[in-house]
């Protein structure tokens, strides 16, 4: 069977050659950042059959994000319809990113939401958003706020998940001005939050935590979430407690996690070497099925 590397599908279209344009030049997820999106990692067997991991999931977080918004959302079964036609037309083996974006629509004329998806295969993504490598360096950057900052301001959009990334790729530049692969964000009142495009995960005196969302405006990790329901499964006791930045520095184990490259072991932090337990970290990629 021929190798797809990319494929594009448009509600309303259904699959569309990847090099059409599928938004104009008014579409407010363009112009204004007005819109929302998920991702989630696709398997493809050597027969050529895709399926994508945690695909509820992931429609249920990207819906929690529209009604945040207020954009209508066209709906679990719109989706599944629009995914199940990208998948028959997707057959390259091995690990894919699906992503899944809905905007606002069109200002000029407003005729409802853009929802599209695309699938492309890890080895042509940038490296680093997902793939090898399992370790990788990091350096805290501040995010600016105090870990409350979004009580009761629902206005600041936290843990929606929107097409507005621009702050996180500029800290992933940052990072690599100061020699490391990525960043973990961190409060103005000294904990640890979470990385550009992932969710955070610590080990600490035998159990696993991370950031809690709510007040903190941090992205709900699905992935992070299944890892934590694996591991209690297997006796761990798990925690959403907010994490001292200092704590990373002397914990069993620091990953930034993602649906796309799993939890990747941080090894050193602003320069600091930070513990690194092979059977541990062989343990979490199990646990989040890597």
């Amino acid at each position: 069977m021929t190798e797809v590397p990319h494929v594009v599908a448009v509600l309303g279209q259904g699959v569309v050659d990847p090099d059409q344009p599928v938004v104009t030049a008014d579409d407010l997820g363009l112009t204004r950042g007005d819109g929302c999106f998920d991702s989630a990692r696709v398997l493809t067997d050597e027969a050529g059959t895709a399926s994508v991991v945690d695909l509820d999931d992931h429609l249920g977080r990207l819906a929690r994000s529209a009604r945040a918004l207020e954009i209508d959302d066209p709906g679990v079964e719109a989706w599944h319809d629009l995914v199940a036609a990208a998948l028959a037309a997707w057959s390259t083996p091995g690990e894919a990113i699906l992503k899944l974006v809905l905007t606002r629509g069109r200002e000029w004329r407003s005729s409802g939401p853009t929802a599209f998806l695309s699938i492309e295969h890890l080895r042509d993504l940038c490296v680093g958003e997902v793939g090898p490598p399992r370790t990788i360096t990091a350096v805290t950057l501040t995010r600016g706020h105090p870990s409350d900052a979004f009580r009761d301001a629902p206005w600041l959009l936290g843990g929606v998940k929107t097409v507005s990334y621009v702050v996180n790729v500029a800290a992933r530049r940052e990072a690599a001005r100061r020699g490391a692969d990525d960043v973990i964000f961190t409060t103005t009142d000294g904990f640890a939050l979470d990385g550009p495009t992932s969710g955070l995960l610590v080990a600490r005196d035998g159990a696993l935590l991370t950031t809690p969302t709510g007040d903190t405006g941090i992205l709900e990790s699905v992935t992070v979430e299944a890892v934590l329901a694996a591991a209690r499964a297997d006796g761990w006791p798990t925690r959403h407690e907010l994490v001292p930045v200092e704590d990373l520095y002397t914990a069993d184990g620091v990953w930034l996690v993602s649906a796309g490259r799993g939890p990747v072991l941080i090894t050193k932090l602003d320069a600091r070497p930070l513990a690194v337990d092979d059977a541990l970290a062989k343990q979490v990629a199990g646990w989040a099925g890597f």
